[in-house]
């Protein structure tokens, strides 16, 4: 069968299903990164209302990334199973019902429930991924990956920046700071909403069509669907995508602690105003405009010239930069400084994760939702144990940084175990050739004269 995989990203093209699907999958990913750490520039003043303690917020810390190791679990098998489409459907819309609930809370117990709900919205990462990885060649997968996952990771930046501001909104309306902030995190949820009645409209499984219709008509896909626990069971037996669980644990899982960190790190270090603070923070997420993207672009360009081995190899390398670009922004105690690191170590730890998922497709063909899912819990895996590191009482946040630079570091030698067989090679370079050769093609077609 012929694939309909596309061959080219075309930014500001709508045309085809490939890029509808590259754009609202991009977007809906923004608005969970959103939800999901729309109240972290805010926990400054939640902090104060509920009078929570370093441990307390520790724990609320680790809520909000532990349910996501499961939920991306569950959501790489249902991406097998039933499809991108109605999977991402679904987790918009009920995902948005935490983050409206988070405003109910007036404990410490309630407040740390709502949190670890809104976590499982960070599945969506997983179907991002799964569903470009269905749209695109083996030539601009990686690319295509990156881009998508990197502008939804924006929305952790974004969130820094706008919600002390949708917060001072409110404020100005006349609301106290004890009301503002449950108000604000209405308008991420009703954003999801809105979000997941677009992608399944505009959206459909694969280039092909919906699953449901397509496995009446390709024995291939009733296969796959059928066959989606036992892809799963053989994606959980390769030692391989434990690998890349930890390696994406060293990068995603950072960046994760990052976000839910930095506001209050600057706030209680720095000396900074919620909304400065916020400011500062929010230049940490927003490197991902472009520096996942150079992590998928590079790890394509490495595949086209030296195969799969090429694309871990810069992987290995780039995720050694960020464990060293970590360690030297953690002893930063002068304000300029901190942030001129901290961007450069944010480049780093981006295009680490870029590089991951420029790997993760050719892992296995048969089970690539299953293996999306497993690598994307290792993030939160990561984030998780991050998290017990700064809500310890005894050890200071820079202290904490350091020791995770430090692990990063160590992490960088596991890409040595993801290797390819001798068959795994020469079937991506025949399938890399076929895409650049359509591609090719395509560039030196006629364009059709119409009257």
């Amino acid at each position: 069968m012929k694939s309909n995989k596309a061959t080219s990203i075309n930014l500001f093209s709508l045309k085809t299903i490939q890029m509808r699907t590259f754009h609202l999958s991009w977007f809906a990913f923004f608005l969970c990164f959103f939800g999901w750490f729309g109240i972290a520039p805010l926990m400054a003043v939640v902090r104060d209302e509920l009078d929570l303690t370093k441990g307390q917020i520790g724990n609320i810390i680790i809520s909000s990334v532990a349910i996501t190791v499961f939920a991306r679990l569950a959501i790489g098998w249902l991406c097998d199973k039933i499809g991108p489409r109605i999977t991402y459907t679904y987790l918009l819309i009920l995902g948005s019902i935490p983050v409206m609930l988070i405003g109910l809370s007036n404990s410490y117990e309630s407040f740390l429930i709502f949190r670890l709900a809104i976590g499982v919205i960070g599945a969506s990462f997983v179907i991002t991924q799964y569903h470009t990885s269905m749209m695109f060649a083996p030539n601009v997968v990686g690319t295509a990956n990156a881009t998508t996952a990197g502008w939804g990771n924006l929305g952790g930046g974004v969130t820094q920046m706008v919600m002390p501001l949708i917060f001072a909104a409110f404020v100005g309306l006349g609301f106290l700071d004890a009301s503002a902030w449950r108000y604000a995190m209405l308008v991420p949820a009703v954003a999801l909403v809105i979000c997941g009645i677009l992608y399944y409209r505009f959206t459909t499984d694969y280039p092909e069509g919906n699953l449901k219709d397509l496995k009446k008509i390709n024995p291939d896909f009733a296969a796959k669907s059928k066959n989606a626990k036992g892809s799963f069971v053989a994606a959980m037996k390769d030692y391989r995508v434990w690998a890349l669980f930890v390696i994406y644990g060293a990068c995603f899982g950072v960046e994760l602690t990052i976000n839910n960190i930095a506001a209050i790190y600057y706030h209680d270090y720095f000396n900074l105003d919620l909304r400065m603070a916020g400011l500062i923070a929010g230049l940490f997420g927003l490197m991902n405009i472009f520096a996942r993207s150079l992590g998928g672009i590079f790890g394509d360009r490495a595949g086209i010239k030296y195969g799969l081995k090429g694309r871990v190899a810069f992987l290995g390398i780039v995720l050694l930069l960020e464990g060293i670009a970590l360690i030297i922004f953690s002893k930063m105690a002068v304000l300029p400084l901190a942030i001129i690191s901290m961007i450069v170590f944010s480049l780093f730890v981006q295009m680490s994760e870029g590089a991951t998922y420029s790997v993760v497709p050719f892992i296995n063909k048969k089970a690539i939702g299953a293996v999306s899912g497993i690598v994307g819990a290792g993030g939160n895996a990561g984030a998780v144990a991050a998290g017990f590191l700064f809500k310890a009482e005894n050890i200071s946040y820079p202290e904490a940084l350091t020791i995770v630079g430090m692990v990063v570091v160590g992490v960088s030698a596991l890409s040595m175990l993801v290797r390819f067989s001798t068959v795994a090679e020469t079937e991506a370079k025949a399938e890399m050739d076929i895409a650049l050769a359509s591609k090719a093609a395509l560039k030196s077609e006629p364009i059709p004269v119409t009257a």
